[in-house]
This record gives C-alpha cells, structure tokens and sequence, in this order.
C-alpha cells in the first residue's frame, strides 16, 4: 500500500507561480464580466468566447504551449495558478478549456509538424475552440467499446458513429475522437485511433442536450460518412488508448477536481458573516476548509510529477475520486443547512446557487471517468486487483 501513497509529498507551487497569481487577479478584477453566484457557477462548463479570447491576448489560453507555437511557455505551476483563480472567481473558461487542458498538449506531443503549427496558433490565439469526443451511447464509461468507426478509403479516412455527453460541440470548430480505425470491439484496446475532426465537415449533426439545470452544454454528435484526410489521424494509427491514457491524466487531477462547488461554498460564507449566523455551521466551514487543503496539496504534488515527466495515472485517479466527493458534498451539506430553519429568510442569490450546483452536482463523479472506474484503478494501483 505505501508504494501509491509514497508517491503524495507535501508540494507547494513555487514563488514565480504565485508571483503570476497576483498578475491573473488584477486582469480578473478589471476583465471578469459581473455576474451574480448561480452563474458563475457554471465556470468551466460556461462558455464565453470573448472572454476567452481576452485571455488569449494576455497568452493564457495554450499557456504552456511553445512559443513557436503562440503559446507562453510557462510551466504547469503557473498554469495550476491561474486555473485556481479562474475557477474560485468564477470566471466562463468553457470555450478554451478542453483545447487548452488537453487538445493542444495532445497534439503537441504526438502530432505531426503539420498539425501543430496549423491547431496550435489557432488554439493560443483562441480562435479554435476544440472539444472531447470519447463517451458513446451504450458504452457507460467503458472507452474500449466504442463503435465509431474509421475506415480507409482513397486519400483519407470515411467516418461513421456517434458520441455523447460532448460537452460544448455546439459551440467548438474541432474535436478530438476516439475511434476505431481496425479490429472489433472484442479486440478492447487495441485498434483505437483518435483524429482530428472538423465539424464543419458534411456529414456531421450536432444536436445539444438540455440537462434537469436548464442548460445545453452537452451535445450528441452524428457521423455519417464524413470524410477525413489523412492528416486528420493523430500519431500512428492504433495508438489511441495510449493517448488517452496519457490525456486523462492531466484531465483527472488539476484544479476543477475541487472548485467545481467553490463559487456555491464562498457565497454560502460570504452569506453567514452577513447574517451572523454562523455558530451553528463552523464545523463545516472548517471541515469544508481542511479537505480543500489536504485536496490542493494533492493536486499540485501530481502536478510535480507530471512537470518531472512522470506519468501518474493511479495518483491522478485518487485525487479525482476524492475531489469530485468534496465536491458534491458542498452542496448537500449547504441544502441541508439551508432546510434546517424554514423559518428564516434565505437569500435569494445563494438559494438559486445551491439550487444549480445541487443539480449539476451528480455529473461530477461521471466525468472524466466514474467514481467505479476510478476505484477500480486505485486498487490495481495498491495491488489489490
């Protein structure tokens, strides 16, 4: 057991990390549009692209890409900076986000020349919005048994199949999907390719979901022989899976791991200083207070290791699992509180907050892998599997 858990140090981000945190607060206090707390909320499923842009400008969208590339070159510290300022603020990141968290690093790393130097300025400059096309129909968190399908034809590839559950398809020119490009779904991991797909391309319908809060930020996307040149393939074909294995370590362990309920629980303690009724919920604030401190250190020791060149996929699970746990629990401890005096006024603000979070707050332990998946990893991980 001590093997996986030997891997966690206390880590703390180094000073010319939170040296660029003061430089993000100042741009959030004059470029972060005023919304009330049940939008902002939303973060990194709210999807602004002007305000994305405006962080382009300053270089921080792509941020750790080369500059050769448009990005700014900076290290995944400070990238772990400014995501915790984005996300505790509040701030729409949903149109930057997957491409700059995922996309660009993956194409970077096993894309060709060619793709790089056409994707990457375009993320940077945030003019390519990308997004994530790994969940199908049918196939609940099991990523091995997809049926979209590549298949050769003359100069290229012919595409059919469909994903879900894609969080802002509707709004991104490009996504990333796993498919399979030879073999049968028996054949697991073997034979998955991903490329990249323009959505602009015929053949393509993207048909939003609207989810119990209101809003549609996951869409179902349709393939019907669309049509791919080869330069769409990314890497060698049937090196998917280990992409993605490599992908969903970064997408498992930053930031929104902890802050997705953040914005609910500041409000929430903004509210009881306000009121003055606060003796009756310090031991949650508290407890609240100590998990987040235990969570972020977590978190940055697998960003320690991923700037070492490690690749922590067990760990990176591990703090997922327990993140996403801190997370729903915010909100069902605050409706609880909030139901437990019927009689006193409730702010209005902080109700419609809880109420969105409370809903939302169920999808946080099935994205980007369920709590049973995860777990089941952990225990490989310890050598109980």
């Amino acid at each position: 057991m001590s093997s996986l858990l030997d891997n966690f140090r206390f880590a703390r981000l180094p000073a010319h990390a939170e040296t660029f945190r003061e430089e993000v607060r100042a741009f959030l206090a004059a470029e972060q549009p005023t919304l009330p707390a049940d939008v902002r909320a939303r973060s990194w499923m709210g999807f602004d692209g002007a305000f994305s842009r405006k962080l382009a400008v300053r270089g921080w969208v792509g941020v750790t890409l080369p500059r050769q590339y448009g990005g700014a070159e900076l290290d995944a510290f400070s990238r772990f900076a400014l995501l915790e300022e984005l996300l505790s603020s509040g701030a729409p990141v949903g149109g930057h986000w997957i491409a700059d968290r995922q996309s660009g690093p993956l194409i970077l790393k096993f894309g060709t020349e060619e793709q790089r130097r056409f994707y990457l300025p375009k993320i940077c400059a945030g003019e390519a919005f990308f997004c994530i096309g790994m969940s199908e129909p049918n196939s609940g968190s099991d990523l091995a048994s997809v049926g979209t399908r590549a298949t050769r034809a003359q100069g290229g590839w012919k595409l059919d199949g469909r994903k879900i559950w894609t969080t802002n398809a509707h709004n991104c020119q490009y996504m990333i999907a796993l498919v399979r490009s030879s073999g049968a779904p028996e054949d697991r991991h073997k034979g998955l390719s991903q490329f990249v797909i323009d959505l602009s391309l015929p053949g393509i319908t993207i048909r939003p979901i609207k989810d119990l809060a209101g809003d549609a930020h996951f869409s179902e996307v349709f393939f019907d022989d669309v049509v791919l040149g080869d330069d769409a393939l990314i890497g060698s074909e049937g090196t998917g899976w280990e992409q993605v294995t490599a992908e969903l370590a970064f997408e498992r362990s930053g930031p929104e791991r902890i802050y997705s309920s953040i914005v609910l629980l500041d409000r929430w303690i903004q509210v009881l200083r306000e009121t003055g009724n606060h003796a009756a919920h310090v031991t949650a604030v508290g407890r609240f207070a100590i998990h987040l401190s235990v969570l972020r250190n977590l978190s940055v020791s697998v960003t320690s290791r991923l700037v070492a060149g490690e690749s922590p996929v067990v760990e990176a699970a591990l703090v997922k699992e327990l993140g996403t746990t801190f997370e729903q629990d915010i909100p069902s401890v605050i409706e609880a509180a909030l139901g437990a005096d019927p009689s006193s006024e409730i702010d209005a603000e902080l109700l419609r907050t809880s109420a969105y979070v409370s809903q939302v707050a169920p999808t946080y332990s099935l994205r980007g892998g369920t709590r049973e998946i995860l777990r089941g990893m952990i225990a490989r991980g310890l050598g109980l599997r």
